[in-house]
């Protein structure tokens, strides 16, 4: 039964059918309006990136002058305090330890 039914498969035809087109191709396409609307979008993507590193990038520059200068400040701040104390300390009563001796 088996070599009867291997024997007439075989030989039986599959139709392949040929599928015809329900949609113009050319209606269903964005064409050239779809093409020019997401060459724009993309242009002004690529412009918003660049704006946007552009500002990134000045920022990054503002931020460290800012703290250059703010350690320049606090060094200037630290150079005068140690003035201050240096004149307040008197060479003559100092033990050499940095404390002055009590009356």
């Amino acid at each position: 039964m088996q070599h009867a039914i291997a024997g007439i498969l075989p030989t039986a035809t599959t139709p392949t059918p040929t599928p015809t087109p329900a949609v113009d191709p050319n209606l269903v396409s964005p064409g050239v309006v779809g093409f020019l609307f997401t060459a724009l979008i993309a242009i002004a993507v690529i412009f918003l990136i660049w704006d946007m590193m552009r500002r990134i990038r000045r920022g990054r520059v503002r931020a460290d002058i800012q703290e250059q200068l703010d350690a320049e400040e606090q060094a200037a701040r630290a150079t005068e305090a140690t003035e201050v104390d240096d004149q307040s300390i008197d060479p003559a009563a100092d033990d050499g330890r940095g404390e002055t001796p009590k009356a």
